[in-house]
């Protein structure tokens, strides 16, 4: 069932490699791995048309469909490094799933494994303001705390002495600080022109979808204990 008549392309990039957390992908939180958490959700919305995984790990690919996804090819090996892009690696996947299936896609949303805060309803809400807003492309951003922005940032010179990134930021009060966001993994949405046809993801004519609550984005092993933390919060919450 799509959306207002917009075919609909749901990609979890999950490759095996990962620096910080070995296997990164199968880390388990609330009992689900991340990539498994992904693919419930994507699987689980009704106007997504087909939910893919793009991996270049045969136990991430069979995780993957266990939870949902399907995996109808594999990535090639020159995209799943560190030094390959998201925009390489997504156009990819929408390409060779429109192949795959001999369909096109109107849009493409990606769903990183390592946002496990996602909500089905952040998704819809994505890919609606993408829709009804007429921009290229959508995605979802969470307000940054006011110390970890740049007015508060501070840098080091060659010899170790500390300086504010801002020339104003060893004077700047909290409340003068404007609002600033980042991205938090838990839904690009693009049109297939954006992406197939321009290269681009965020970086022209891309509206904001603000969620304003805890977001973890797992980089680090002390994040999944976080993330099991907030959900299990969450669910208390919900059944309380």
């Amino acid at each position: 069932m799509a959306m207002d008549g917009q075919t609909v392309l749901a990609v979890v990039p999950a490759r095996g490699g990962s620096k910080s957390i070995p296997r990164k992908n199968l880390a388990m939180v609330g009992g689900i791995s991340l990539v498994g958490r992904a693919g419930q959700l994507a699987a689980g919305l009704d106007w997504i048309d087909r939910a893919i995984i793009s991996t270049n790990d045969v136990e991430i690919a069979a995780e993957a469909t266990r939870h949902g996804l399907e995996a109808p090819f594999q990535r090639p090996d020159d995209l799943a490094g560190d030094k390959a892009t998201s925009t390489d690696m997504w156009r990819h996947a929408w390409l060779a799933a429109e192949e795959h299936y001999a369909m096109s896609f109107d849009i493409s949303v990606l769903l990183e494994p390592t946002s496990p805060m996602r909500r089905a309803d952040d998704v819809t809400l994505c890919v609606r303001t993408l829709i009804d807003s007429g921009h290229k492309a959508a995605a979802t951003l969470s307000p940054t705390p006011a110390h970890f922005t740049p007015n508060k940032t501070l840098k080091l010179d060659g010899k170790g002495n500390l300086a504010p990134y801002l020339e104003d930021g060893r004077t700047a009060l909290r409340q003068s600080i404007p609002d600033y966001y980042h991205c938090n993994g838990i839904c690009y949405a693009l049109r297939r022109k954006t992406l197939v046809d321009e290269g681009h993801i965020m970086e022209d004519d891309c509206i904001a979808v603000i969620i304003d609550r805890p977001i973890v984005n797992i980089d680090e092993p002390f994040e999944l204990e976080l993330a099991e933390w907030l959900l299990a919060r969450e669910t208390n919450g919900r059944n309380s």
